[in-house]
């Protein structure tokens, strides 16, 4: 059974950071650290001390993790960027959290002494004999120590204490991976030796002026030394244990949400018969009002877990190639559902959500080919753009008049004409796009028209097929992504003030189009008048379109791709000494790739560099060293080659970090360069996207979860109380000696339709919980059976 942690996290915002620069205000971005390992960054919010980011990332740690790190930066263009502040959350603060963390956290000071990583690899061993105990400590070596000098390394040593005793370990200079293979000795004699207190390690960084830096601690009991004479592995470094300071709030705070997924994964044939349970609603036409589990999942699924479950599930349907019948049948219950089409899709149904998700899937190449030449161009333009009279800042405004200072009138007409071209640019873009857009989203939207047709034929309900397309294309789509442009990769950063301001009036002016221009002058935004006519004019050639859009033969959307791929670019690949030129690799076979790892920055002095280690059919290993824009290509590319080599065989257990110069490891200092790897993989560290391949193991556990955390709801509404119900109403037919009318006979039939739907769910639940049980009892088994007496 697979063990499966995910981790969810959303940097939110901040406020009240504290200025860094002299012009009183502050360029802050945030560093993501997962076990002091760099996991992402996000973009920089430009003279801004209550900045809005709103990125999220999913991570799958398989091995776990113990700490998540939020740095709070300020980012100099000259010199080192400055620390802010810093929030860590231990995996027990947020495991403990069931419906994860949201919440306002202050910002702490910077301790160095906390900024500890890395493990150490050492054996104790306590020896006797008639007169004495002696501490045998033999230090091997250590990794991924903390970088303390300038040069990105250290120059670490090892000390050893008990009571008043202490022994040191030579000095290595030059590095974050030390191998001493030292062996220190105390006479616990002079202890006095007791089966109370500790044994601590302590590591230092070694400075010739000024004090000594701390790099970590390790601490063992004494009593575990009696218990087992020779102790011996890898141990983590650990800091001081100084108290954190939150200075008051004085540092600012961050609004994060964080959430972790602790999974045992299944193997897959106990989750087919739950998969194949849900897929039945799709392939097995029934009454639109029939009772199915997807309709009961609906049902369990809170507010919250809605958007993860929609997307959970168009995952499984596209695993299934069944994601196009699967939004069909949902889209049908919501339409045949709603009464009045002025409310149609407005909810956060599952259906909404599905269709979310499913864009995002099938759609981000189409969207990034229509909309990026047009949001590259307002970002490099910055034009200052305002119809708010409100808002209108003359100062802020560049001369537009050679005739004197400018008004809020010029300044309002100059705004309506870029608006005007900008949008006109976007329409442009769009209704020429039917070509370019998937064929699985055109089939969607063609039998979503016929839904929305079939139940509302009147002729005053005639935008009502268009409105429903629309509304996902344009409103839940396009507008976010111009709005947003940083979160959906459109751009590396976020918007400046003036150019984000310009993206809202754009993202406005195209949510009006995607209504159709049908609500224009009801709302409190007047100002936005001067925009109305080119909506208006814009209404036909939209329907035009989506009546391209949707003239496409059913069964084309049929091979719908399983999954959406985005590489990142690479910028250039780095010297080595055999290569002593940049030059380029056109391709590297995945079969073939054995590690892809992170590069320390003091090898080539370049920042986010990654290496991919293959071996040749002659079992020779080679290594290519890449350079990415920025630290988040770079976590993009480890994780993509990661997920692709996933089941590669012989797979590294072990990698250098360094590259081999000057006859040496810049990282270990080893001199051979077939020397073993002083630092362990982290094949199986990846983020979550919507590139991943599909795992329906994990999908299936995900819909499990819900199901059973909504158990007792289910068991309650459809059996429990249905039950009573029938009972009262047999015993009411008894009493009255009446044959029950038709319509009561359709409620009944309905009820037990329900019930017999429910009861297959339950069953699936408590067969999956009996499973679960069994294996992890197994597991205990095993894991009591190596323990070995004391």
């Amino acid at each position: 059974m697979a063990k499966n942690t995910s981790l969810y996290f959303r940097i939110v915002e901040g406020r009240n950071l504290p200025a860094k620069d002299v012009s009183g205000t502050s360029d802050p971005y945030c560093i993501v650290k997962v076990d002091n390992e760099i996991v992402a960054r996000t973009a920089t919010v430009w003279k801004n001390l209550n900045p809005f980011w709103g990125e999220e990332y999913t991570l799958h740690l398989p091995m776990g993790f113990h700490t998540l790190t939020f740095y709070v930066m300020d980012e100099d263009t000259i010199g080192h960027d400055d620390v802010i502040g810093k929030i860590s959350l231990s995996k027990e603060v947020i495991a403990n959290q069931s419906k994860g963390l949201d919440n306002w956290l202050n910002l702490t000071r910077v301790d160095p002494d906390e900024e500890v990583q890395g493990e150490i690899h050492v054996a104790l061993e306590l020896h006797r004999d008639a007169q004495t105990t002696c501490l045998r400590c033999h230090i091997v070596e250590a990794r991924d120590l903390a970088p303390r000098d300038i040069t990105g390394t250290s120059d670490p040593f090892t000390r050893i204490l008990y009571n008043n005793l202490s022994a040191e370990t030579s000095i290595i200079k030059k590095t974050r991976f030390p191998h001493w293979d030292e062996t220190l000795e105390l006479c616990l004699d002079e202890a006095g030796e007791a089966e109370s207190g500790s044994v601590t390690l302590e590591v230092w960084d070694w400075d010739m002026v000024g004090k000594n830096d701390f790099l970590g601690k390790v601490e063992i009991p004494m009593s575990c030394l009696h218990r087992t004479p020779l102790l011996q592995g890898w141990f983590r470094l650990l800091p001081l244990g100084n108290s954190e300071d939150d200075a008051g709030g004085k540092l600012g705070a961050l609004r994060l949400k964080v959430r972790l997924a602790e999974e045992r994964i299944l193997p897959s044939l106990y989750y087919q018969p739950l998969i194949d349970l849900l897929v039945e609603a799709v392939i097995s036409p029934t009454e639109v009002d029939d009772p199915t589990p997807l309709t009961l999942l609906e049902e369990v699924t809170t507010v919250e877990s809605r958007q993860d479950i929609a997307m959970t599930l168009v995952k499984i349907f596209l695993g299934q190639g069944l994601v196009v019948p699967f939004l069909d049948y949902l889209n049908t219950r919501e339409v045949h559902h709603t009464t009045d089409p002025n409310t149609l899709f407005r909810s956060n149904s599952l259906a909404s959500k599905a269709m979310e998700q499913f864009m995002k899937a099938v759609g981000m190449i189409y969207l990034h080919e229509v909309l990026k030449p047009i949001i590259n161009r307002i970002f490099e333009e910055k034009k200052y753009i305002e119809l708010d009279p409100c808002k209108i800042d003359l100062n802020r405004c560049r001369r537009i008049s050679f005739k004197g200072s400018v008004s809020e009138e010029e300044v309002r007409e100059s705004s309506v004409g870029m608006l005007q071209t900008y949008l006109n640019s976007i329409m442009e873009a769009i209704v020429n796009s039917v070509s370019q857009c998937p064929l699985a989203m055109r089939v969607v939207f063609k039998q979503l028209h016929k839904r929305v047709e079939e139940q509302f034929p009147e002729p005053e309900n005639e935008d009502v097929k268009y409105l429903a397309i629309s509304g996902f294309f344009f409103l839940r789509f396009f507008a976010p992504a111009i709005l947003t442009p940083k979160l959906f990769h459109l751009r590396d950063h976020h918007a400046d003030t003036r150019t984000s301001r310009t993206l809202l009036l754009l993202a406005k002016a195209l949510q009006s189009v995607g209504n159709l221009g049908l609500q224009l002058g009801h709302g409190k935004e007047q100002w936005m008048a001067p925009l109305h006519p080119i909506i208006l004019c814009s209404v036909a050639s939209i329907k035009d379109f989506l009546d391209k859009l949707i003239d496409v033969d059913h069964d084309s959307g049929c091979d719908v791709p399983q999954r959406a791929v985005f590489l990142p670019s690479v910028t250039r690949c780095c010297p080595t000494p055999k290569t002593p030129d940049w030059q380029a690799r056109s391709s590297v076979p995945i079969q073939c790739v054995c590690a892809v790892e992170r590069v320390d920055e003091n090898a080539f002095q370049l920042q986010n560099v990654m290496q991919v280690i293959t071996r040749d059919p002659e079992g020779q290993l080679h290594t290519m060293y890449l350079q990415c824009k920025n630290v988040n290509e770079l976590n993009q590319w480890l994780s993509a080659i990661r997920k692709a080599s996933i089941y590669n065989e012989r797979m590294l257990p072990s990698f250098h970090p360094g590259a081999h110069r000057g006859n040496k490891w810049t990282c270990c200092l080893q001199s051979e360069c077939s020397a073993l790897g002083c630092s362990r993989t982290h094949s199986a560290v990846t983020l979550g996207d919507w590139s991943d391949p599909l795992d329906p193991d994990a999908e299936a556990q995900t819909i499990y979860k819900e199901l059973l955390q909504g158990r007792d709801k289910l068991r309650k509404q459809y059996l429990e109380t249905q039950e009573t119900e029938a009972a009262a109403q047999e015993e009411s037919a008894v009493k009255q000696r009446k044959p029950s009318d038709g319509v009561g006979t359709s409620v009944q039939g309905r009820n037990e339709r329900l019930r017999a739907v429910a009861s297959r769910l339950l069953d699936m639940v408590l067969d999956l919980e009996r499973a679960h049980a069994s294996f992890q009892h197994r597991e205990s088994e095993e894991a009591s059976s190596l323990i070995l007496p004391s």
